[in-house]
């Protein structure tokens, strides 16, 4: 019997590629009446990757130096998604030089003659949206010195993936792909002429997104804080366009910028990249900060959550920690069991992250990022606090997930208090695990405190029959400190101590109680733009819960002698493009 979902999947293609055959016969736009300004930022670096013919997208990297694009067969859907989308077009243009423009003007017109007929994988809503906005933010930059025939050609494609879209953009799915086809319908309809009949609907969607999407707390229900920094890109590149255009934004589009902001700010390390929660990751170099100036929002997020992540900073230190329970249904899709993780950055230095998003190295990596052992937080028993359910829509989602999590922040004495708890292990274990962390006001010290404890009667039992099942040796767990490469660790003290060295020249020092053993492990650094993921290390404290209350504190500070501000200026390392 068919599976319902694959059939879906299969209409769905059938009917974009029938509506892409449609509206390549549309009439054709003739010229722009107006032209919004880039406001996409691209890598000077990768840029000149492209034109050498090193091709990284998704991860994966194809070397074909002197080669057509589009003569290269794609190694996966990622990469294949990223040539359609066109999201090069942004690196060639930070290049800007002749042999830049050749190969962008090879490469579009090269799509104009093979799937400009409404054929191939990128007669999608999203990544036609994505292709429009790059080919009408970057129209000067291509056309200059096309013939008269080329020019002609590509308005002809620009209306038909227009008319596409406003067919089409309703088979988008919710959240940031049809924001994104929305974005491109809109850009389009401003921009081209006899396209205009597409802006009042295209408009009237966006407001009903943003409406149902954007919850009043500014968050995306997949919490991914990278894909909420889309979102928010898009929806200031539209009020833009709008803006230039005479339209302006409506009330219900500009609210949504407006709750978004604060909520980014609060994500946003000392470091000035993103918090790695949840699929996302730290954002290119530079673009939070660009998003925020542009959007022209100066307000920050009241006490309290933002999209369900506590922020704490203080001096040079910002702590950024998930208090809240992961997605659920199908925005679940590249959710982490990463409950009460938390990820510490000095300066522009991170110190304490996550291991980040594997996706773009195949499932077992995917799979192996999204586990609660490549978070920094408290593992029971090897298992990760939420689980994965079977493969649907080519889609693993979470099934079981801690639920009840409950979160105060407060004052400490000399700093700042965050005090949470989870139910992910209560099922199987009877145990609730609890964090308390403290940030002295200075942010050179953080006190953290993990806890696991059987909270109700009906725990007593389950723990019971776990801890029996041990043979009364005791259930183990692990709180695991995960390092970003650029730190050096060492253990001290006969191995009650940990230091760590940043290249700016701090040193930052872990201890521990008695009741845990400290160990050096290995661990990784995923990033979407490195080739194979990149080798680190970890601080493991062991313990065992022999009893209804377990209990284990450690601390994390600079020496007493270490200066209150520095100079940081260690260069980073190379461009992730030329680095594996």
């Amino acid at each position: 019997m068919a599976n319902p979902q694959n059939l879906t999947l299969r209409w769905t293609r059938l009917q974009n590629r029938l509506a892409a055959r449609r509206a390549v016969l549309g009439r054709p736009a003739t010229a722009f009446r107006s032209q919004p300004e880039p406001r996409s930022i691209g890598s000077f670096a990768r840029g000149r990757q492209l034109i050498a013919g090193n091709f990284l997208f998704a991860g994966q990297l194809v070397q074909a130096p002197d080669t057509n694009m589009w003569d290269i067969a794609p190694p996966d859907r990622g990469f294949a998604e990223a040539l359609h989308g066109f999201g090069w077009l942004d690196d060639l243009a930070a290049v800007g030089d002749g042999p830049a423009r050749a190969c962008a003007q090879a490469w579009l017109w090269g799509w104009i003659e093979r799937f400009g007929r409404g054929r191939g994988p990128g007669w999608t809503p999203d990544l036609t949206g994505r292709r429009l906005m790059r080919w009408i933010s970057h129209a000067f930059f291509l056309l200059s010195g096309q013939e008269s025939e080329a020019s002609q050609a590509f308005y002809r494609s620009l209306a038909a993936q227009t008319n596409f879209l406003g067919r089409r953009w309703k088979a988008s799915a919710p959240g940031l792909p049809r924001f994104e086809a929305l974005t491109g319908l809109i850009y389009a309809s401003i921009s081209l002429e006899g396209m205009e009949r597409h802006l009042a609907p295209a408009v009237t969607a966006l407001d009903r997104e943003c409406r149902s999407q954007i919850d009043d707390q500014g968050g995306l229900p997949t919490r991914n804080p990278e894909e909420l920094l889309d979102v928010f890109s898009l929806l200031t590149w539209a009020a833009v366009a709008l803006g230039e255009a005479g339209r302006g934004a409506s009330e219900t589009h500009w609210a949504a910028i407006e709750r978004i902001a604060p909520t980014l700010r609060t994500l946003r390390h000392a470091d000035g990249g993103l918090a790695r929660f949840h699929g996302g990751g730290r954002g290119l170099e530079g673009r939070l900060d660009h998003a925020l100036a542009d959007s022209g929002v100066k307000g920050r997020a009241p006490g309290g959550l933002a999209m369900g992540f506590a922020r704490h900073s203080a001096g040079r230190t910002s702590i950024i920690i998930d208090a809240a329970p992961p997605p659920q249904g199908r925005a679940s899709a590249d959710a982490h069991a990463s409950t009460l993780a938390f990820e510490l950055t000095s300066g522009r230095r991170p110190l304490i992250v996550n291991c980040g998003s594997g996706a773009n190295f195949g499932p077992d990596w995917r799979r192996a990022g999204r586990a609660t052992p490549s978070h920094s937080t408290l593992v029971l028993a090897e298992k990760s606090s939420a689980r994965l359910g079977p493969v649907r829509d080519g889609r693993e989602y979470l099934v079981t997930a801690p639920r009840k999590v409950p979160v105060e922040l407060s004052q400490a004495q000399d700093g700042s208090r965050f005090e949470g708890g989870h139910d992910g292990y209560v099922a199987e274990f009877g145990l609730t695990h609890v964090r308390r962390l403290e940030l002295t006001f200075d942010g050179r010290g953080l006190v953290g405190e993990d806890m696991l404890l059987t909270l109700d009667d009906d725990d007593r039992p389950r723990f019971d029959a776990a801890l029996d099942a041990t043979g009364l040796d005791g259930i183990p767990f692990e709180i695991r400190f995960h390092l970003h490469p650029d730190v050096d660790v060492s253990l001290d003290m006969g191995g009650h101590a940990a230091s760590m060295a940043l290249m700016s020249g701090e040193i930052w020092i872990l201890r521990c109680d008695g009741s845990t053993t400290m160990a050096l492990e290995p661990s990784v650094y995923l990033e979407k733009t490195r080739l194979k993921p990149r080798a680190t290390k970890q601080i493991v404290l062991s313990g065992r819960a022999m009893e209804y209350a377990t209990r284990t504190r450690w601390s994390l500070a600079k020496p007493q002698e270490s200066p209150v501000g520095i100079r940081d200026l260690a260069r980073d390392g190379l461009d992730p493009v030329t680095e594996p």
